[in-house]
């Protein structure tokens, strides 16, 4: 079965920097676009960036924009997101997923797979 799996997360200053990473397991990163997402308690899930699988292309919410960007590593099996610059807004738990798609200004996804969730806390 496959299955994805986060790590990187931790706290860190504002300002700070955080590299998070999604391994793919039991497939390949060939087969499914892979994207971050993140949720606080009390508000909706929101998705934060997405890679696709066909020509690498990326997309990124508003807010993350010129901050974060997003990578892979198809040897790995492995997608990364490194966060610079990071903000006290930007403290939630973040999940990878696959199938993530953009579309209307925002990253959705089909949720077919998701990983475990890896915290993130942005705090001085």
């Amino acid at each position: 079965q496959e299955q994805l799996v986060e790590s990187g997360g931790g706290l860190v200053q504002p300002g700070g920097s955080l590299r998070l990473s999604c391994v793919v397991s039991g497939s390949t990163l060939d087969y499914h676009p892979i994207g971050w997402f993140r949720q606080v308690p009390g508000k909706e899930r929101e998705g934060v960036s997405c890679i696709h699988d066909s020509d690498g292309s990326q997309y990124y919410t508003n807010s993350v924009k010129g901050r974060f960007t997003i990578s892979r590593d198809k040897g790995k099996n492995t997608v990364y997101l490194q966060m610079n610059s990071l903000k006290p807004e930007d403290t939630a738990v973040y999940y990878c997923a696959t199938d993530c798609y953009y579309i209307a200004g925002m990253i959705h996804t089909l949720g077919s797979r998701w990983g475990q969730g890896t915290q993130v806390t942005v705090s001085s």
